[in-house]
């Protein structure tokens, strides 16, 4: 008799676990059709076009298979180009990283402002990149404001326009927004109780930097050194407006090859060295990151 009491019981459970299961099934469907334009366009906007630029730049213009392309980086011009940009837009990253760090720590101290002032650098971005570009030509060029402003005033003028010198200027007023966001984050995020306790313990000022608050901000640092130096080591229109097409980028040696010498397999082989580059980069900072896990040595 106990054991038939407990069968419809027992059959009860079966049924409302059974229910369950469909139910979470159809929510992970639903969930499923909602990606689906998502996924949709990023097949169509991301995977499509790489396996375009990988066939391009794995074969010649006849369609035969071939590492010349690829193997056209160590040609004089383009290895040129190559160590240029990387000199650039490791430079690019460091300025930024001095400039950022400081005004990102000021920013956490701030409270009722720091929100205020953090949407003040923000706010330039909402206006198109090719314009921001634009009106630093206006600025710097040899009857620029700058220079209009310093003759004015019976001062040297300056004479920056179309040399690494701009390019650099540009690169930093365009991505350092981008280094100062995901540190200001990591930073907001630390608590105060820990830099006390640091301090109560008698490490000086710094110490505490040394030992707490820069590991704990490497997670901030090394997402901003990838945002900054991908888009500085692939730029071509900064430095085809400041540097007046006098100073060839490899971006602007990828961007030639597509639209004046028509040489798509060319430049699609260019591109894949900087993307090996680019994959190779990102997955040193990471390793680092993950070494560091952003953990006090305290």
């Amino acid at each position: 008799m106990k054991k038939d009491s407990k069968t419809p019981a027992a059959g009860a459970v079966r049924e409302t676990s059974t229910g369950n299961a469909a139910g979470a099934g159809k929510r992970r469907s639903a969930r499923a059709w909602l990606a689906a334009p998502y996924g949709a366009w990023m097949i169509a906007f991301i995977i499509i076009p790489l396996v375009m630029v990988f066939v391009y730049g794995l074969t010649d213009k006849s369609g035969n298979f071939t590492l010349a392309n690829i193997l056209s980086i160590a040609e004089p011009v383009n290895r040129k180009a190559f160590w240029l940009s990387l000199e650039l837009s490791a430079l690019c990253t460091l300025i930024c990283l001095v400039l950022a760090w400081p005004l990102a720590s000021i920013l956490t101290k701030i409270k009722s402002a720091g929100s205020v002032i953090v949407l003040l650098f923000i706010l330039p971005m909402w206006m198109n990149f090719l314009l921001r570009t634009l009106a630093w030509l206006t600025l710097l060029e040899k009857n620029g404001v700058i220079n209009t402003i310093l003759r004015l005033l019976h001062l040297p003028t300056m004479s920056i326009i179309n040399t690494p010198a701009a390019i650099i200027l540009g690169m930093v007023y365009n991505f350092v927004p981008f280094m100062i966001l995901p540190i200001y984050n990591v930073l907001s995020k630390i608590d105060v109780n820990i830099i006390n306790a640091a301090r109560d313990l008698g490490a000086s000022r710094f110490q505490t930097f040394r030992r707490i608050t820069l590991p704990l901000s490497v997670p901030g640092i090394i997402s901003g050194i990838t945002m900054v130096f991908v888009p500085s080591l692939t730029t071509f229109v900064i430095s085809d407006i400041l540097g007046g097409s006098k100073i060839m980028l490899i971006g602007n040696v990828i961007e030639q090859k597509f639209k004046v010498g028509d040489n798509w397999n060319a430049g699609s082989g260019l591109s894949l060295v900087l993307m090996v580059f680019i994959l190779i980069s990102m997955a040193v900072t990471t390793k680092y990151d993950k070494k560091s896990g952003g953990q006090s040595t305290w």
